[in-house]
């Protein structure tokens, strides 16, 4: 199984827009979590020892169950790179085991996530997310999710 998973995303954007969907809470919630998912939650504090709280929530046909996370953040260096460490969490913001939220037993915690940008100069920007964690059962569920996450990124520069 993989160690990690990864998304390298080119959007026709400059940086500093590029760089707000991870800052502002309404654009979080325009792109946290797959295709046809939603994000009701981001209470985002963006700042290195700050902790963000977000959700996403299941279409109606698959239940409409929602999943909270937390992002703790250990570096951020503007315009170029975010560390946090992504954990599931209850809806008050307290990490969980990933059993208590119905994912299995090999679901990881403590996920490192490296988001590095790279402008390409023509007010493009070059975007790879990285997650630090073998996913076990959930690897390609986890991947694809990521990947759906940025096209749903992609969205709001169109």
């Amino acid at each position: 199984m993989a160690k990690q998973i990864e998304v390298t995303k080119v959007f026709h954007a400059p940086i500093d827009m590029v760089w707000q969907v991870w800052v502002d809470p309404e654009l979080v919630k325009r792109w946290w979590g797959p295709k046809d998912f939603i994000s009701p939650v981001a209470d985002i504090d963006f700042r290195e020892g700050g902790k963000s709280l977000v959700s996403m929530r299941a279409p109606k046909e698959m239940g409409e169950k929602e999943w909270y996370s937390i992002w703790e953040y250990v570096k951020i260096i503007p315009f170029e790179k975010i560390e946090f460490i992504q954990n599931l969490a209850d809806k008050d913001g307290n990490k969980t085991e990933p059993t208590k939220v119905g994912m299995p037993a090999d679901f990881p915690t403590d996920i490192r996530t490296v988001v590095v940008f790279r402008p390409l100069g023509d007010d493009s920007t070059e975007m790879t997310v990285t997650e630090y964690a073998e996913f076990g059962s959930m690897s390609h569920f986890a991947q694809l999710g990521l990947e759906q996450s940025m096209q749903k990124v992609a969205v709001i520069f169109q």
